[in-house]
């Protein structure tokens, strides 16, 4: 008999017809990613440097001065650009934050809790990690912790792993702490998974409608491809929530959101979204309590099948 550990089925045919704050139809979640300078980089010891960015690839073990700098746009200029559109829309997102991009940007760190937004930890570097055992990756999610906590005055309640070793989750259960993790993009809806007996809360995340896409192909060519993206994505599950409330989760990125053309379409997006009624913009932390407190009963999957 075929038998799997993956979960093909989730809520199947059991949907759950959820409750949002307020009657909202949907909640949407702006996630920040905060990655720059916890990249690959022979200045930092890696054999190699980073391969992913908008500029040329460069096969040499040397440092790629030009991509850098890109990395660099993104910390110096589209992070305040970013926090401005927030502002602007009074709106609150969650800063998916590496501790060595924090440790390297502390006027950065404290902006992001001092602003009211949630800091979620994304491992301590963005680059992977060579964590052959269950005792390295508690380490590196322990000096993940320290540095969130040290550079932004509150600990990470989330996590969205960058190397795991197979056992993330017991490591983030073990560890205390934490209320969710986000490494997953199998739902649109928050669910349960069960971890050595203990139930644990994934809220998942999105590649589709994520500005990432700007540097894969085939991605997004014009800024106006992300905003049609978002919009159509919102339409679909602001439609389906009359009746199921949904969530959706947008991934922003410093150096490719944070970008004049494309951070003005951002804007748009989120004055579009507000347009609505029954629209909740939430931290991920806020959705995460929410359903801990409203829906903790349901139950982890895989679930029995008739």
């Amino acid at each position: 008999m075929l038998t799997s550990e993956r979960d093909l089925i989730g809520y199947g045919d059991e949907y759950p017809r959820i409750k949002w704050p307020g009657g909202a139809r949907i909640a949407i979640s702006l996630v920040i990613n905060f990655e720059e300078g916890s990249e690959l980089n022979p200045l930092l010891g890696d054999p190699v440097a980073e391969p992913t960015g908008e500029a040329f690839p460069d096969s040499r073990g040397e440092r790629r001065l030009i991509n850098e700098s890109l990395y660099e746009y993104g910390s110096r200029v589209g992070f305040w650009r970013l926090l401005e559109i927030l502002d602007k829309n009074d709106v609150k997102a969650t800063g998916s934050a590496c501790g060595m991009a924090l440790e390297l940007n502390p006027e950065s760190a404290r902006e992001i809790t001092a602003r009211g937004h949630e800091i979620a930890s994304h491992g301590y570097r963005w680059a992977p990690a060579s964590i052959d055992t269950m005792e390295e990756e508690r380490e590196y999610i322990r000096k993940s912790v320290e540095a969130t906590l040290k550079t932004t005055g509150e600990r990470p309640l989330g996590y969205h792993a960058t190397t795991s070793s197979g056992h993330t989750r017991e490591l983030l259960v073990e560890e205390g702490g934490f209320v969710y993790d986000t490494d997953s993009y199998a739902d649109d809806l928050p669910y349960f998974v069960n971890v050595h007996g203990k139930k644990w809360l994934v809220v998942p995340y999105d590649v589709t409608t994520n500005d990432m896409l700007f540097s894969h192909l085939p991605g997004y060519a014009q800024p106006e491809d992300f905003y049609f993206q978002l919009k159509e994505a919102f339409d679909c599950l602001y439609e389906e929530g009359a009746t199921h409330p949904q969530m959706m989760s947008v991934g922003l990125h410093l150096r490719f959101a944070g970008r004049p053309g494309r951070a003005r379409y951002l804007d748009e997006f989120i004055r579009y979204a507000n347009g609505f009624p029954g629209v909740w913009f939430a931290r991920r932390i806020d959705i995460a309590r929410w359903w801990l407190e409203e829906y903790g009963d349901l139950p982890a999957l895989p679930k029995p099948r008739r």
